[in-house]
């Protein structure tokens, strides 16, 4: 792999600070059942990083001091950290919001074949990654066979309640470019997806959420090896957008890895970048919540991906 990190040092990205965190992302492991093309986290069948028990009760000590109103689970495939659901649960009985980045194959592993029950009787949301509603272009992206088994799998998530407008169930699908490109019009995207997805396979959906391709780990080696990384590296810089600068999940947010370490965002966590620009990462057992409102937060040329155009976060679309 290419170390894309060594080319995003020019670091002609604004300066930007912290609000008081209303998200903790917590990054499970980095194990998944599938290998995708676009993985910012170079997530693959054969990777053995796992949070650990231990780990995660920390964590749970951090979100009890933070108090978040929303705690974003992802991977790899967070489900597969043996911890999930007891994470899950804790999070629960603190009546905080909890996402699951989803990949939905993930739905037919082995063990797995009532998660989508354990996850709507937790009414966990459900972010699910479906980069397209074409079968030939998700193949391509993700494996052979994945559409279908996408497919299939919220058809499971729409048996029990998600997809069809109740607020405690909510199924949120996310597109990804396939290559190097912004993503369209979020909305005009969306309204697609619901006529085609529902036309075609009886599949349902509450919203979608369109996210830039970061150039970054499996992503931006793929682009350094096609010699499109630096016309990449334009066009997000081109598109940039003053206005979606305040609206970074950065802002709101932080990132803990799986060995619990402190990140401005997922996108940092992969570069190593840590929390604020220190010289060295912070554990979140060593973490001073009360003095992160106004701090500094770690910036690199990568960032213009989540600027560029209508804005990009986990969120989505920022306009």
């Amino acid at each position: 792999m290419h170390d894309t990190l060594s080319l995003l040092n020019a670091r002609k990205f604004p300066a930007i600070s912290r609000d008081d965190i209303k998200t903790v992302q917590i990054n499970l492991g980095y194990r998944c059942n599938q290998a995708c093309l676009h993985c910012h986290v170079n997530a693959s069948p054969d990777r053995k990083e796992q949070m650990s028990l231990r780990t995660i009760r920390q964590v749970i000590e951090l979100i009890d001091k933070v108090k978040p109103s929303v705690v974003d689970l992802t991977g790899g495939a967070p489900e597969l950290n043996p911890n999930f659901r007891e994470l899950v649960s804790e999070i629960r009985a603190r009546r905080i919001s909890i996402i699951d980045r989803c990949n939905l194959t993930i739905l037919f592993e082995p063990e797995q074949d009532d998660l989508h029950k354990f996850l709507s009787d937790n009414n966990v949301i459900v972010t699910a990654s479906l980069p397209c509603y074409s079968e030939t272009n998700v193949n391509s992206q993700r494996g052979d066979g994945v559409f279908k088994k996408s497919i299939d799998g919220l058809r499971l998530l729409n048996e029990v309640g998600y997809g069809h407008g109740d607020p405690n169930l909510q199924l949120h699908l996310v597109y990804n470019p396939l290559g190097a490109s912004l993503p369209p019009p979020q909305e005009a995207l969306e309204l697609e997806y619901k006529e085609h997805l529902s036309k075609e396979y009886d599949v349902h959906f509450d919203a979608l959420l369109t996210i830039t391709n970061m150039p970054i780990k499996r992503f931006g080696s793929t682009l350094v090896s096609r010699g499109e990384f630096e016309n990449y590296m334009q066009l997000l810089q081109d598109n940039y957008s003053e206005e979606n600068v305040n609206s970074v999940m950065c802002k709101t947010l932080i990132s803990i890895d799986w060995e619990g370490y402190l990140f401005d965002c997922d996108f940092n966590q992969m570069l190593d970048l840590p929390l604020g620009d220190a010289k060295q990462k912070v554990h979140v057992r060593d973490f001073d919540t009360g003095h992160i409102n106004g701090k500094s937060i770690a910036v690199r040329d990568h960032c213009f991906g989540c600027t560029a155009g209508r804005g990009s976060s986990c969120s989505g679309a920022l306009q």
